[in-house]
């Protein structure tokens, strides 16, 4: 995995955008649309619980959040509280790749690409 400001590629691929690996190693596109409403609060669209509801059905042992290039990502109190659950990393994105490639455990990623 590499990332640079706006971007990450994992194998191989490029993404310009943030995303979610999830637990059956699938991607997607980060759905910060339900995160949006607290953007004001925040000065930039954090990582809330609305975003985080699917851990519940992925159930992964880790949950790895990269705050994006200079770790500027807020991650809210109730997502906090629902990260509680799990064994969860949250540090900037170009610092957690390494961790997120050696996990062997099931887990959850999600990372944001610019800030």
């Amino acid at each position: 995995m590499k990332t640079g400001f706006g971007w990450i590629e994992v194998e191989g691929v490029r993404y310009g955008h943030d995303i979610v690996i999830h637990a059956d190693r699938t991607i997607t596109k980060r759905k910060k649309k339900l995160s949006k409403d607290q953007k004001g609060q925040y000065g930039h669209t954090p990582v809330s619980g609305a975003e985080l509801g699917f851990l519940a059905d992925e159930k992964p042992e880790v949950v790895f959040i990269g705050t994006g290039q200079y770790g500027d990502l807020p991650v809210t109190p109730d997502a906090g509280s629902l990260l509680e659950h799990y064994d969860t990393v949250i540090m900037p994105t170009p610092e957690i790749l390494p961790y997120i490639e050696r996990e062997k455990r099931t887990f959850v990623a999600l990372l944001h690409v610019t800030c």
